[in-house]
């Protein structure tokens, strides 16, 4: 049966063979949250020399807090070891540099249907989002006082990760 996944199939079968990190058990060995974009040109475990286990690893369009990131910060903070969590929007990001109206024209364009009641959260400004988001998980009840929360801008051109908060 062909499916469109033979390759993706096939690499797995190969990562499988020398899989290493069996019998886990799910806590983040380095106490990190990491809350950042979809965007494929982020690894967020690479760019903060980190391995699989170490880290609860969010990802959202745009990199920000949403109600789902702050459910998996509050679960990451509560039952698997977080202490510290790391926003990390980027540069050049899509959901920054367009309006709401731009980009919901390319999904329409792209689909060639009509995506009106798609919710678009565009960034007009990157870096005061990101403060929102960082106060908003150090103000978050269940949290808590000590847990670091820091806000950070990484950039997709460099590498570079800057702390902006």
């Amino acid at each position: 049966m062909t499916t469109g996944f033979e390759d993706l199939l096939a690499a797995n079968a190969e990562y499988a063979a020398d899989f290493s990190y069996g019998g886990f058990d799910g806590i983040a060995h380095a106490g990190v949250g990491v809350v950042t974009c979809m965007d494929s040109r982020i690894p967020p475990l690479e760019m903060l020399g980190l391995k699989p286990g170490d880290a609860k690893v969010l990802r959202s369009a745009g990199g920000r807090v949403t109600e789902v990131t702050m459910t998996g910060l509050v679960l990451g903070v509560q039952l698997l070891g977080v202490r510290r969590i790391m926003i990390i929007p980027h540069t050049r990001c899509a959901m920054a540099a367009m309006s709401e109206d731009d980009l919901r024209a390319k999904v329409e364009l792209a689909a060639g249907k009509p995506a009106g009641y798609l919710p678009i959260p565009v960034i007009p400004d990157q870096l005061e989002a990101l403060r929102r988001d960082v106060a908003a998980v150090r103000e978050h009840p269940l949290i808590g006082n000590d847990i670091l929360v820091g806000g950070f801008m990484y950039d997709v051109d460099t590498g570079h990760l800057t702390q902006i908060d």
